[in-house]
Protein backbone atom coordinates (compact mmCIF):
# COMPACT_ATOMS: atom_id res chain seq x y z
CA UNK A 1 0.00 0.00 0.00
CA UNK A 2 3.07 2.46 0.82
CA UNK A 3 4.37 1.57 -2.07
CA UNK A 4 1.92 2.46 -4.52
CA UNK A 5 0.85 5.66 -2.66
CA UNK A 6 4.58 6.65 -2.94
CA UNK A 7 4.61 5.98 -6.91
CA UNK A 8 1.16 8.12 -7.19
CA UNK A 9 2.88 10.54 -5.52
CA UNK A 10 6.19 10.24 -7.87
CA UNK A 11 3.97 10.68 -11.05
CA UNK A 12 2.72 14.16 -9.43
CA UNK A 13 6.24 14.55 -8.12
CA UNK A 14 7.33 14.28 -12.21
CA UNK A 15 4.65 16.13 -13.65
CA UNK A 16 5.37 19.36 -11.01
CA UNK A 17 8.91 19.85 -12.32
CA UNK A 18 8.38 19.19 -16.01
CA UNK A 19 5.72 22.10 -15.35
CA UNK A 20 7.71 25.08 -16.56
CA UNK A 21 8.17 27.03 -13.17
CA UNK A 22 11.59 28.56 -14.41
CA UNK A 23 9.40 30.89 -16.92
CA UNK A 24 7.12 32.04 -13.89
CA UNK A 25 7.96 35.17 -11.38
CA UNK A 26 9.71 33.86 -8.38
CA UNK A 27 6.70 34.96 -5.86
CA UNK A 28 4.40 32.39 -8.06
CA UNK A 29 7.13 29.92 -7.57
CA UNK A 30 7.47 30.30 -4.25
CA UNK A 31 3.52 30.07 -3.98
CA UNK A 32 3.60 26.86 -6.17
CA UNK A 33 6.29 24.78 -4.22
CA UNK A 34 4.23 25.55 -0.75
CA UNK A 35 1.33 24.22 -2.46
CA UNK A 36 2.88 21.07 -3.61
CA UNK A 37 4.97 20.56 0.05
CA UNK A 38 1.40 20.86 1.36
CA UNK A 39 -0.24 18.67 -0.58
CA UNK A 40 3.01 15.76 -0.61
CA UNK A 41 2.85 16.19 3.29
CA UNK A 42 -0.99 15.63 3.36
CA UNK A 43 -2.03 13.82 0.67
CA UNK A 44 -5.53 13.01 -0.69
CA UNK A 45 -7.95 12.88 2.48
CA UNK A 46 -9.85 9.76 3.65
CA UNK A 47 -13.49 9.25 4.94
CA UNK A 48 -11.49 9.45 8.40
CA UNK A 49 -11.15 13.24 7.96
CA UNK A 50 -14.29 14.62 9.24
CA UNK A 51 -14.91 16.89 6.55
CA UNK A 52 -14.52 13.75 3.91
CA UNK A 53 -16.42 11.65 5.91
CA UNK A 54 -19.50 10.43 3.21
CA UNK A 55 -17.27 10.98 0.46
CA UNK A 56 -13.96 8.13 -0.63
CA UNK A 57 -11.88 10.11 -2.88
CA UNK A 58 -9.56 7.19 -3.17
CA UNK A 59 -10.53 6.57 -7.04
CA UNK A 60 -9.13 10.14 -7.55
CA UNK A 61 -6.12 9.10 -5.11
CA UNK A 62 -5.28 5.93 -7.31
CA UNK A 63 -5.48 6.78 -10.60
CA UNK A 64 -2.06 7.79 -12.43
CA UNK A 65 -3.54 11.04 -13.98
CA UNK A 66 -1.51 13.31 -16.15
CA UNK A 67 -1.46 16.68 -16.99
CA UNK A 68 -4.25 17.31 -19.73
CA UNK A 69 -2.75 18.27 -23.38
CA UNK A 70 -3.06 21.25 -24.65
CA UNK A 71 -6.10 21.15 -27.23
CA UNK A 72 -6.64 24.66 -28.00
CA UNK A 73 -6.01 24.29 -31.80
CA UNK A 74 -8.61 21.15 -31.79
CA UNK A 75 -11.94 21.59 -33.65
CA UNK A 76 -14.55 22.63 -31.35
CA UNK A 77 -17.95 22.60 -32.79
CA UNK A 78 -19.58 26.01 -32.95
CA UNK A 79 -23.04 24.55 -32.00
CA UNK A 80 -21.97 23.14 -29.22
CA UNK A 81 -20.30 26.48 -27.83
CA UNK A 82 -23.43 28.38 -29.10
CA UNK A 83 -25.29 25.88 -26.93
CA UNK A 84 -22.81 26.90 -23.68
CA UNK A 85 -23.10 30.71 -24.09
CA UNK A 86 -25.94 32.65 -21.85
CA UNK A 87 -27.65 35.07 -24.23
CA UNK A 88 -26.57 38.08 -23.13
CA UNK A 89 -23.86 37.84 -21.94
CA UNK A 90 -21.06 41.04 -21.75
CA UNK A 91 -17.88 37.96 -22.39
CA UNK A 92 -17.23 34.62 -22.75
CA UNK A 93 -13.64 33.35 -21.86
CA UNK A 94 -13.56 29.36 -23.13
CA UNK A 95 -10.75 26.97 -21.64
CA UNK A 96 -9.82 24.07 -23.35
CA UNK A 97 -8.26 21.60 -21.13
CA UNK A 98 -7.47 24.09 -18.61
CA UNK A 99 -5.94 27.01 -21.11
CA UNK A 100 -7.36 29.87 -22.40
CA UNK A 101 -8.41 29.59 -26.15
CA UNK A 102 -8.59 32.94 -27.58
CA UNK A 103 -9.87 32.20 -30.58
CA UNK A 104 -12.92 30.25 -29.47
CA UNK A 105 -13.72 33.61 -26.65
CA UNK A 106 -15.96 36.68 -27.09
CA UNK A 107 -14.44 39.85 -24.90
CA UNK A 108 -17.11 41.82 -25.61
CA UNK A 109 -17.49 45.46 -25.04
CA UNK A 110 -16.39 45.92 -21.53
CA UNK A 111 -15.32 49.54 -20.21
CA UNK A 112 -11.93 50.43 -20.54
CA UNK A 113 -11.13 50.28 -16.94
CA UNK A 114 -12.50 46.47 -16.36
CA UNK A 115 -9.96 43.72 -17.09
CA UNK A 116 -11.23 40.17 -18.42
CA UNK A 117 -8.50 38.10 -19.03
CA UNK A 118 -6.50 34.94 -18.63
CA UNK A 119 -4.13 34.69 -16.09
CA UNK A 120 -1.44 33.29 -17.21
CA UNK A 121 -1.54 36.31 -19.63
CA UNK A 122 -1.99 38.68 -16.77
CA UNK A 123 0.79 37.08 -14.49
CA UNK A 124 3.36 37.59 -17.85
CA UNK A 125 2.02 41.13 -18.56
CA UNK A 126 1.84 42.29 -14.86
CA UNK A 127 1.99 40.06 -12.34
CA UNK A 128 2.24 42.76 -9.59
CA UNK A 129 -1.86 43.09 -10.43
CA UNK A 130 -2.08 39.58 -9.29
CA UNK A 131 0.39 38.81 -6.63
CA UNK A 132 -1.33 40.78 -3.75
CA UNK A 133 -4.17 38.40 -4.06
CA UNK A 134 -3.23 35.01 -5.86
CA UNK A 135 -3.32 32.46 -2.71
CA UNK A 136 -3.73 35.16 -0.01
CA UNK A 137 -6.99 33.75 1.01
CA UNK A 138 -7.07 30.43 0.09
CA UNK A 139 -6.42 27.39 2.95
CA UNK A 140 -3.86 25.21 1.68
CA UNK A 141 -3.03 23.57 5.01
CA UNK A 142 -6.88 22.57 5.48
CA UNK A 143 -7.74 21.07 1.97
CA UNK A 144 -5.21 19.10 -0.09
CA UNK A 145 -6.99 20.01 -3.27
CA UNK A 146 -6.49 23.40 -2.62
CA UNK A 147 -2.79 22.67 -2.03
CA UNK A 148 -2.85 20.39 -5.42
CA UNK A 149 -4.11 23.05 -7.44
CA UNK A 150 -1.61 25.87 -5.99
CA UNK A 151 0.69 23.43 -7.15
CA UNK A 152 -0.19 23.78 -10.29
CA UNK A 153 -1.44 26.73 -11.44
CA UNK A 154 -0.98 27.55 -14.65
CA UNK A 155 -4.07 29.31 -16.30
CA UNK A 156 -7.61 30.62 -15.34
CA UNK A 157 -9.72 33.66 -15.63
CA UNK A 158 -8.94 36.93 -14.45
CA UNK A 159 -11.23 39.39 -13.73
CA UNK A 160 -10.61 42.83 -12.23
CA UNK A 161 -13.51 45.52 -11.73
CA UNK A 162 -12.58 49.20 -10.31
CA UNK A 163 -14.09 51.31 -8.04
CA UNK A 164 -17.56 51.97 -8.54
CA UNK A 165 -18.08 49.82 -11.99
CA UNK A 166 -21.53 48.31 -12.52
CA UNK A 167 -21.55 45.64 -15.39
CA UNK A 168 -25.08 44.40 -15.61
CA UNK A 169 -24.58 41.11 -18.30
CA UNK A 170 -22.87 38.18 -16.76
CA UNK A 171 -19.16 37.96 -17.33
CA UNK A 172 -19.08 34.09 -18.61
CA UNK A 173 -15.99 31.52 -17.95
CA UNK A 174 -16.30 28.26 -20.02
CA UNK A 175 -14.32 25.41 -18.95
CA UNK A 176 -14.33 22.63 -21.53
CA UNK A 177 -12.82 18.93 -20.98
CA UNK A 178 -12.03 16.87 -23.79
CA UNK A 179 -11.13 13.63 -22.20
CA UNK A 180 -8.41 11.45 -24.34
CA UNK A 181 -7.22 7.61 -24.13
CA UNK A 182 -5.40 8.20 -20.65
CA UNK A 183 -7.29 9.80 -17.42
CA UNK A 184 -5.76 13.44 -17.23
CA UNK A 185 -6.41 16.95 -15.15
CA UNK A 186 -6.74 20.14 -15.19
CA UNK A 187 -6.17 22.95 -12.31
CA UNK A 188 -8.25 25.90 -13.31
CA UNK A 189 -7.70 28.78 -11.10
CA UNK A 190 -9.66 31.44 -11.25
CA UNK A 191 -9.01 35.17 -9.47
CA UNK A 192 -12.11 37.97 -9.04
CA UNK A 193 -10.91 41.12 -7.77
CA UNK A 194 -13.87 43.72 -6.89
CA UNK A 195 -12.94 46.91 -5.56
CA UNK A 196 -15.62 49.10 -3.14
CA UNK A 197 -19.21 49.79 -4.74
CA UNK A 198 -18.79 47.46 -7.87
CA UNK A 199 -21.17 44.87 -8.93
CA UNK A 200 -21.24 42.42 -11.43
CA UNK A 201 -22.01 38.15 -11.86
CA UNK A 202 -19.80 36.20 -12.88
CA UNK A 203 -20.47 32.48 -14.32
CA UNK A 204 -17.98 29.08 -14.62
CA UNK A 205 -19.41 26.60 -16.61
CA UNK A 206 -17.66 23.05 -16.44
CA UNK A 207 -18.78 21.05 -19.81
CA UNK A 208 -17.31 17.63 -21.26
CA UNK A 209 -16.99 17.00 -25.09
CA UNK A 210 -16.57 13.06 -25.35
CA UNK A 211 -16.78 10.77 -22.66
CA UNK A 212 -13.29 9.59 -20.97
CA UNK A 213 -11.42 9.75 -17.35
CA UNK A 214 -10.86 13.51 -16.49
CA UNK A 215 -9.86 15.60 -13.39
CA UNK A 216 -11.13 19.21 -13.26
CA UNK A 217 -10.05 20.56 -9.75
CA UNK A 218 -10.56 23.77 -9.97
CA UNK A 219 -10.44 27.06 -7.00
CA UNK A 220 -11.55 30.24 -7.15
CA UNK A 221 -10.75 32.99 -4.98
CA UNK A 222 -13.04 36.41 -4.92
CA UNK A 223 -12.10 39.57 -3.27
CA UNK A 224 -15.29 42.10 -2.61
CA UNK A 225 -14.63 45.51 -1.35
CA UNK A 226 -16.53 47.58 0.64
CA UNK A 227 -20.29 47.85 -0.67
CA UNK A 228 -19.54 45.59 -3.74
CA UNK A 229 -22.34 42.93 -4.61
CA UNK A 230 -21.35 40.11 -6.65
CA UNK A 231 -23.44 37.23 -7.77
CA UNK A 232 -21.04 33.91 -8.76
CA UNK A 233 -22.43 31.51 -10.36
CA UNK A 234 -21.40 27.48 -11.08
CA UNK A 235 -22.41 25.28 -13.39
CA UNK A 236 -20.90 21.67 -13.68
CA UNK A 237 -22.74 19.44 -16.34
CA UNK A 238 -19.56 16.92 -16.96
CA UNK A 239 -19.46 13.56 -18.01
CA UNK A 240 -20.55 10.86 -16.01
CA UNK A 241 -16.91 9.19 -16.22
CA UNK A 242 -15.84 12.81 -14.69
CA UNK A 243 -14.32 13.86 -11.48
CA UNK A 244 -15.08 17.45 -10.39
CA UNK A 245 -13.81 19.33 -7.51
CA UNK A 246 -14.20 22.63 -7.16
CA UNK A 247 -13.96 25.35 -4.43
CA UNK A 248 -15.22 28.91 -4.42
CA UNK A 249 -12.90 31.63 -1.47
CA UNK A 250 -14.34 34.49 -0.92
CA UNK A 251 -13.07 37.28 1.51
CA UNK A 252 -15.91 40.37 2.17
CA UNK A 253 -15.50 43.71 3.16
CA UNK A 254 -17.45 45.78 5.37
CA UNK A 255 -21.15 46.22 3.84
CA UNK A 256 -20.42 43.97 0.86
CA UNK A 257 -22.78 41.75 -0.46
CA UNK A 258 -21.79 38.03 -2.19
CA UNK A 259 -23.88 35.63 -3.61
CA UNK A 260 -22.76 32.21 -4.63
CA UNK A 261 -25.35 30.00 -6.80
CA UNK A 262 -24.47 26.38 -7.67
CA UNK A 263 -25.99 24.08 -10.16
CA UNK A 264 -24.95 21.04 -10.33
CA UNK A 265 -26.26 17.98 -12.77
CA UNK A 266 -23.27 16.16 -14.13
CA UNK A 267 -20.12 14.38 -12.82
CA UNK A 268 -19.17 10.85 -11.53
CA UNK A 269 -17.56 12.04 -8.57
CA UNK A 270 -18.10 16.10 -7.39
CA UNK A 271 -17.29 18.26 -4.75
CA UNK A 272 -18.46 21.21 -4.08
CA UNK A 273 -16.70 23.25 -1.56
CA UNK A 274 -17.29 27.11 -0.86
CA UNK A 275 -16.02 28.98 1.87
CA UNK A 276 -17.07 32.53 2.15
CA UNK A 277 -15.39 34.94 5.42
CA UNK A 278 -17.66 38.12 6.36
CA UNK A 279 -14.27 39.56 7.52
CA UNK A 280 -15.95 43.46 7.39
CA UNK A 281 -19.06 44.71 9.74
CA UNK A 282 -22.60 44.58 7.62
CA UNK A 283 -21.73 42.01 5.17
CA UNK A 284 -24.24 40.19 3.67
CA UNK A 285 -23.49 36.27 2.03
CA UNK A 286 -26.39 34.09 -0.13
CA UNK A 287 -25.15 30.44 -0.65
CA UNK A 288 -27.62 28.96 -2.89
CA UNK A 289 -27.32 25.28 -5.02
CA UNK A 290 -29.69 22.79 -6.66
CA UNK A 291 -28.02 19.58 -7.21
CA UNK A 292 -29.67 16.75 -9.38
CA UNK A 293 -28.08 13.18 -9.55
CA UNK A 294 -28.90 10.12 -10.93
CA UNK A 295 -27.66 6.93 -11.66
CA UNK A 296 -24.33 5.98 -9.88
CA UNK A 297 -23.55 9.79 -9.28
CA UNK A 298 -22.26 11.34 -6.03
CA UNK A 299 -22.45 15.14 -5.14
CA UNK A 300 -20.82 16.44 -2.09
CA UNK A 301 -21.36 19.89 -1.10
CA UNK A 302 -19.58 21.35 1.62
CA UNK A 303 -20.21 25.16 3.05
CA UNK A 304 -18.21 26.48 5.43
CA UNK A 305 -19.52 29.67 6.56
CA UNK A 306 -17.15 31.99 8.63
CA UNK A 307 -18.54 35.38 10.31
CA UNK A 308 -15.78 37.12 11.36
CA UNK A 309 -17.31 40.14 11.93
CA UNK A 310 -20.02 42.09 13.95
CA UNK A 311 -23.63 42.48 12.23
CA UNK A 312 -23.61 40.18 9.73
CA UNK A 313 -25.88 38.28 8.03
CA UNK A 314 -25.56 34.93 5.71
CA UNK A 315 -28.42 32.84 4.46
CA UNK A 316 -27.63 29.04 2.72
CA UNK A 317 -30.75 27.74 0.88
CA UNK A 318 -29.87 23.97 -1.23
CA UNK A 319 -32.03 21.71 -2.47
CA UNK A 320 -31.13 18.08 -3.78
CA UNK A 321 -33.48 15.69 -6.42
CA UNK A 322 -31.86 12.47 -6.29
CA UNK A 323 -32.77 9.07 -8.72
CA UNK A 324 -31.52 5.72 -9.42
CA UNK A 325 -28.76 4.89 -6.80
CA UNK A 326 -27.32 8.35 -7.11
CA UNK A 327 -25.52 9.61 -3.13
CA UNK A 328 -25.91 13.32 -2.13
CA UNK A 329 -24.23 15.26 0.48
CA UNK A 330 -24.74 18.17 2.38
CA UNK A 331 -22.29 19.05 4.83
CA UNK A 332 -23.16 22.77 6.48
CA UNK A 333 -20.81 24.64 8.80
CA UNK A 334 -21.36 27.84 10.26
CA UNK A 335 -18.54 29.46 12.29
CA UNK A 336 -19.60 32.48 14.49
CA UNK A 337 -16.15 33.89 16.32
CA UNK A 338 -15.65 35.51 19.31
CA UNK A 339 -16.23 39.43 17.75
CA UNK A 340 -19.36 38.27 15.19
CA UNK A 341 -21.98 39.98 17.87
CA UNK A 342 -25.35 40.39 16.01
CA UNK A 343 -24.95 38.03 13.81
CA UNK A 344 -27.86 36.38 11.32
CA UNK A 345 -27.08 33.03 9.93
CA UNK A 346 -29.73 30.44 8.11
CA UNK A 347 -28.97 27.21 6.95
CA UNK A 348 -31.72 25.23 5.13
CA UNK A 349 -31.33 21.86 3.03
CA UNK A 350 -33.93 20.29 1.37
CA UNK A 351 -34.25 16.72 -0.50
CA UNK A 352 -36.02 14.61 -2.59
CA UNK A 353 -35.40 10.53 -3.00
CA UNK A 354 -36.88 9.57 -5.95
CA UNK A 355 -35.75 5.84 -5.64
CA UNK A 356 -35.19 3.71 -2.71
CA UNK A 357 -31.63 3.25 -3.60
CA UNK A 358 -31.18 6.80 -3.10
CA UNK A 359 -28.88 8.33 -0.89
CA UNK A 360 -28.22 11.47 1.08
CA UNK A 361 -26.31 12.59 4.18
CA UNK A 362 -27.01 15.86 5.23
CA UNK A 363 -25.14 17.60 8.31
CA UNK A 364 -25.98 20.87 9.05
CA UNK A 365 -23.53 22.44 11.90
CA UNK A 366 -23.15 25.27 13.99
CA UNK A 367 -20.21 26.70 15.82
CA UNK A 368 -20.89 29.47 18.05
CA UNK A 369 -18.51 31.51 19.98
CA UNK A 370 -20.40 34.95 20.53
CA UNK A 371 -23.19 35.38 22.88
CA UNK A 372 -25.45 37.78 20.89
CA UNK A 373 -26.54 36.02 17.98
CA UNK A 374 -29.89 34.41 16.04
CA UNK A 375 -28.77 31.27 14.00
CA UNK A 376 -30.93 28.08 12.77
CA UNK A 377 -30.42 25.86 10.54
CA UNK A 378 -32.30 22.92 9.38
CA UNK A 379 -33.16 19.69 6.81
CA UNK A 380 -35.87 17.86 5.59
CA UNK A 381 -35.43 14.91 3.49
CA UNK A 382 -38.68 13.20 1.58
CA UNK A 383 -40.44 12.26 -1.40
CA UNK A 384 -42.66 13.71 -4.07
CA UNK A 385 -45.82 14.95 -2.48
CA UNK A 386 -48.46 11.92 -3.32
CA UNK A 387 -51.33 14.68 -2.41
CA UNK A 388 -50.00 17.08 -4.85
CA UNK A 389 -49.78 14.62 -7.53
CA UNK A 390 -53.25 13.49 -6.98
CA UNK A 391 -54.86 17.09 -7.34
CA UNK A 392 -52.98 17.27 -10.73
CA UNK A 393 -53.79 13.89 -12.02
CA UNK A 394 -57.55 14.44 -11.34
CA UNK A 395 -57.04 17.56 -13.57
CA UNK A 396 -56.53 15.66 -16.32
CA UNK A 397 -52.29 15.86 -16.17
CA UNK A 398 -51.06 12.27 -16.72
CA UNK A 399 -48.44 11.58 -14.03
CA UNK A 400 -45.27 11.58 -15.82
CA UNK A 401 -46.06 15.50 -16.52
CA UNK A 402 -47.25 15.85 -13.16
CA UNK A 403 -44.23 14.91 -11.26
CA UNK A 404 -42.29 16.83 -13.99
CA UNK A 405 -43.90 19.52 -12.92
CA UNK A 406 -43.52 18.99 -9.52
CA UNK A 407 -39.78 18.44 -9.66
CA UNK A 408 -39.79 21.85 -11.62
CA UNK A 409 -41.23 23.73 -9.08
CA UNK A 410 -38.89 22.15 -5.96
CA UNK A 411 -35.89 22.92 -8.69
CA UNK A 412 -37.34 26.43 -9.28
CA UNK A 413 -37.07 27.33 -5.52
CA UNK A 414 -33.02 27.76 -6.07
CA UNK A 415 -33.41 29.15 -9.08
CA UNK A 416 -35.74 32.07 -8.17
CA UNK A 417 -32.87 33.35 -5.65
CA UNK A 418 -30.86 34.01 -9.01
CA UNK A 419 -30.22 37.58 -9.32
CA UNK A 420 -28.99 37.87 -13.08
CA UNK A 421 -32.05 37.29 -15.00
CA UNK A 422 -29.78 36.05 -18.60
CA UNK A 423 -28.52 33.55 -16.19
CA UNK A 424 -31.78 32.47 -14.24
CA UNK A 425 -33.74 31.89 -17.45
CA UNK A 426 -30.71 30.04 -19.14
CA UNK A 427 -30.39 27.94 -16.02
CA UNK A 428 -34.48 27.29 -16.01
CA UNK A 429 -34.20 25.66 -19.94
CA UNK A 430 -31.02 23.34 -18.99
CA UNK A 431 -32.61 22.13 -15.57
CA UNK A 432 -35.27 20.63 -17.06
CA UNK A 433 -33.44 18.61 -19.83
CA UNK A 434 -31.42 17.25 -16.53
CA UNK A 435 -34.42 16.45 -14.11
CA UNK A 436 -35.59 12.73 -13.69
CA UNK A 437 -37.66 11.58 -16.11
CA UNK A 438 -38.00 14.98 -18.11
CA UNK A 439 -35.32 13.71 -21.08
CA UNK A 440 -32.65 10.86 -22.14
CA UNK A 441 -30.34 12.88 -19.78
CA UNK A 442 -31.83 11.65 -17.06
CA UNK A 443 -30.71 7.86 -17.65
CA UNK A 444 -28.64 6.62 -20.56
CA UNK A 445 -27.22 3.31 -21.74
CA UNK A 446 -23.86 4.19 -21.06
CA UNK A 447 -25.10 4.65 -17.18
CA UNK A 448 -26.47 1.38 -17.14
CA UNK A 449 -23.20 -0.21 -18.62
CA UNK A 450 -21.17 1.30 -16.02
CA UNK A 451 -23.25 0.43 -13.58
CA UNK A 452 -22.89 -3.34 -14.51
CA UNK A 453 -19.25 -3.07 -14.86
CA UNK A 454 -18.85 -1.55 -11.25
CA UNK A 455 -22.05 -3.83 -9.33
CA UNK A 456 -20.80 -2.45 -5.68
CA UNK A 457 -19.62 0.88 -6.24
CA UNK A 458 -20.12 3.21 -3.46
CA UNK A 459 -17.99 6.33 -3.66
CA UNK A 460 -19.31 6.61 0.09
CA UNK A 461 -17.40 3.20 1.02
CA UNK A 462 -13.69 3.33 2.16
CA UNK A 463 -11.14 2.32 -0.09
Amino acid sequence: MATAATERLRNYLEAFHSFGAAQQPAWLRALRERGFARFAEAGFPTTRDEDWRFTNVSAIAQTPFQLARDLRGSGVYGETLDACRIPGAACQLVFVNGRFAAQLSELGNLPETVKVASLAQVITDSSKSVEAHLGSYLNIERDAFCALNTAFIEDGAYVYLPRGTVIEAPICFLFISLPGHEPEMTNPRNLVVAEDSTEASVVEDYVSLGSGISFSNAVTELVAGENAVISHYLIEREDRQAYNVSTLRTQQARSSNVSSHSVLLGGGLVRNNVHPVLAGEGGECLINGLFIGNGRQHIDNYMLVEHASPHCSSRQFYNGILDGRSHGVFHGRIIVHKDAQKTDAKQTNRNLLLSDDAQIDTKPQLEIYADDVKCTHGATIGQVEENALFYMRSRGIEESAARGLLLLAFANECLDRMKSTPVREYLHELVQGWLPGTSSRGRTDRDEAVERQEPGRRWEEVG
